[in-house]
């Protein structure tokens, strides 16, 4: 009987494409040591498929409001746990990540910014709801770099000219945007000035007044999806404070939707996140309701999904839960 040979492969001699569907399997704690094994896995634990999107959106700082600004204190121990997860990343992605995801409670700082903005220059959208700590000159810095960006969503902000400004003047392929708060006519008018060819703009579950809506609509030809589901529209505040709310859209403003590709609304007495604005009086406190809820969108290319498995629970469970 003739003596059969066998043949072996070493694992690192294994494809690129077997050994990425094999480390898409891991977070990023534990692809780090993978990391360390050889030049062919360190090269597949870098790969796009595995960076393409980084959400770190389980990653939330330990904090305290404050009366001045920024309105916000946090614990040392949470930007220092930030830096950790940022370098770890950054070190293992080499530059790949396309799309950031942050938690509306993660507060970050300048040099957490431009630590990012500097290691993922190819950034094409950004989730970053909360901004108190991020400075005017922080923000215009790391736009600068990412002249790929796409897609923003941002809290609403006192003056918003600036980043619409820094935003027109740097990324020529800027199509879609979200504001998660206030809108009013001060930021149409930035956004309708300053990026009059965006495509996608939601402003879901934020107080909305009736004079921004009309003046995006009148004002902004080329867009095409408009997202106002679940606000609280108004007409203005009164001088005694009190709020003239609209329940319906009248016939002038759904006219003017008409033109739009796509356009969502909902002011449903039977809709969860409509009830959910009323009781919050417009400002909605995404941290009374479900981790997923913050994360919905009408929109399909706005909607963030599932969390992923770069950064999981078992990522909290390894130093990094507050």
């Amino acid at each position: 009987m003739a003596e059969m040979k066998y043949s072996s492969r070493r694992w690192e001699d294994m494809e690129t494409d077997v050994l990425v569907k094999i480390f898409k399997e891991l977070n990023m704690i534990e692809l780090a040591p993978v990391a360390l094994v050889c030049h062919a896995w360190r090269s597949a634990c870098s790969d796009p498929l595995l960076w393409n999107t980084l959400d770190l959106g389980l990653l939330k700082s330990n904090f305290i409001q404050t009366r001045a600004s920024p309105y916000i204190w946090v614990d040392d121990r949470s930007d220092r746990k930030l830096m950790k997860a940022l370098r770890i990343a950054m070190s293992l992605s080499r530059g790949t990540v396309t799309c950031l995801v942050f938690h509306f409670n993660l507060y970050m700082k300048d040099e957490h910014l431009s630590y990012i903005a500097e290691r993922c220059p190819h950034l094409k959208r950004l989730v970053m709801p909360a901004w108190n700590r991020i400075t005017k000159n922080g923000i215009c810095h790391a736009v600068r770099i990412w002249e790929g960006l796409e897609s923003l969503t941002m809290p609403s902000i006192a003056h918003p000219s600036y980043i619409m400004e820094e935003i027109s003047r740097s990324c020529k392929n800027f199509s879609q945007l979200k504001v998660m708060g206030t809108f009013d006519v001060n930021f149409a008018s930035a956004i309708a000035t300053n990026l009059p060819n965006l495509r996608v703009l939601s402003v879901r579950c934020s107080i909305l007044t009736r004079e921004a809506l009309l003046f995006i609509l009148d004002c902004m030809d080329y867009l095409e999806v408009l997202n106002m589901s679940h606000c609280l529209l108004l007409e203005s505040l009164t001088s005694s404070g009190k709020k003239k709310v609209f329940r319906e859209l009248d016939g002038g403003i759904r006219d003017k939707t008409a033109r739009l590709r796509e356009f969502f609304h909902c002011q449903s007495g039977s809709c969860i996140a409509c009830d959910r604005m009323s009781s919050d009086e417009g400002l909605m406190r995404w941290y009374r309701y479900e981790d997923w809820f913050w994360r919905e969108d009408e929109v399909h290319s706005l909607a963030l999904g599932d969390y992923g498995k770069l950064f999981d629970e078992a990522c909290l469970d390894l130093g990094f839960r507050n």
